[in-house]
């Protein structure tokens, strides 16, 4: 298939290379020409602006946008709908609110254009690893777009089949799903970030009480010395709390155990945030989810700890986020 990708930031231009390795074509748009040209020189299509981009694109067109949330999007999805024609579709795989989706697909099917929403988890390991994809927006879409979906996503790899499922794999136990209407894939992508929150935090406060056991404020024979590294390590193989974020735990503190290179001020971005708005709004109690956002609230106001640290590096490991300067 063919699609055009805007946006080749340490996602897109991984998600056009991934679906250039499957044999699909891409056409490639980015504010910084040194991008295009990357990817021209590894087989994309460049295109220096958006109705350059459009105009290589056969119909039905495809164009997949890989933009920040927020403003950038919306101006990219707005110029997009005045250079495409009825039947073309219009996807953004970012972070984006999942109530700006429901606004954009109505208007933009009054147009004759159709709108899908692609929540894509996998951050800077999403080349090799493959995505994991919560899409919304209309099913014969979807459906119409499944082989690039299906080329993205991580396939059923080395994990075990869940117990009960047999026959043919389905989409979700190859890394992708449809999740519904439009809206839906960024919402459950929401959902996603805000229990990160909560196991990246979980994570970050064990470790810091762990360290904390070495403390002179502690009876002298309770203390220990305590290798975080092979500990996170041991965690690792076999353990029940063993996922990805351990990995890359086990991976910063085997760099550095006193996680030097981080200030502990951690960002957070509006998935957390709009999580915590959901569970108000639907009165689901969410105590951890909260906390965890707000703690990442004072760690840029206080002192960080050796948590903030530890929660700094993950996020570096998992996505390529460093730390923002005040």
């Amino acid at each position: 298939m063919q699609l055009g990708i805007v946006g080749l930031g340490r996602m897109g231009g991984n998600i056009a290379r991934r679906l250039m390795r499957n044999g699909h074509q891409v056409v490639v748009n980015d504010r910084n020409q040194t991008a295009i040209d990357t990817l021209a020189g590894e087989g994309a299509q460049g295109a220096t602006d958006l109705p350059g981009l459009v105009q290589q694109l056969a119909r039905p067109r495809a164009v997949w946008v890989m933009l920040p949330a927020g403003e950038a999007t919306e101006q990219t999805i707005a110029q997009l709908a005045g250079l495409l024609e009825a039947g073309d579709v219009i996807i953004d795989g970012g972070n984006s609110f999942y109530k700006d989706d429901i606004r954009r697909a109505a208007s933009l099917i009054e147009r004759g254009l159709h709108y899908v929403d692609v929540g894509t988890s996998g951050g800077v390991w999403g080349l090799e690893r493959g995505y994991c994809m919560m899409i919304g927006g209309e099913k014969p879409i979807v459906e119409r777009l499944d082989p690039l979906f299906a080329s993205l996503a991580p396939g059923v790899g080395s994990i075990p089949r869940t117990r009960g499922l047999s026959g043919e794999h389905s989409r979700a136990e190859q890394g992708y799903i449809h999740a519904g209407p439009a809206g839906s894939g960024h919402f459950v992508k929401m959902i996603h970030n805000g229990i990160e929150y909560g196991l990246m935090q979980a994570y970050a406060e064990g470790f810091d009480i762990l360290r904390g056991k070495a403390s002179e404020a502690l009876p002298q024979d309770q203390r220990y010395q305590l290798d975080l590294a092979e500990i996170a390590e041991v965690w690792r193989r076999g353990s029940v709390v063993t996922s990805w974020l351990l990995d890359l735990t086990a991976d910063a503190l085997a760099h550095d155990q006193q996680l030097s290179g981080y200030s502990g001020a951690v960002d957070d971005s509006g998935e957390g945030r709009w999580t915590i708005d959901a569970a108000v709004e639907q009165a689901v109690p969410a105590p951890v989810l909260s906390s965890a956002l707000f703690a990442r609230f004072r760690s840029r106001q206080q002192q960080g700890t050796y948590g903030d640290r530890l929660l700094s590096a993950m996020r570096f490991g998992f996505g390529g986020h460093v730390e923002r300067s005040e």
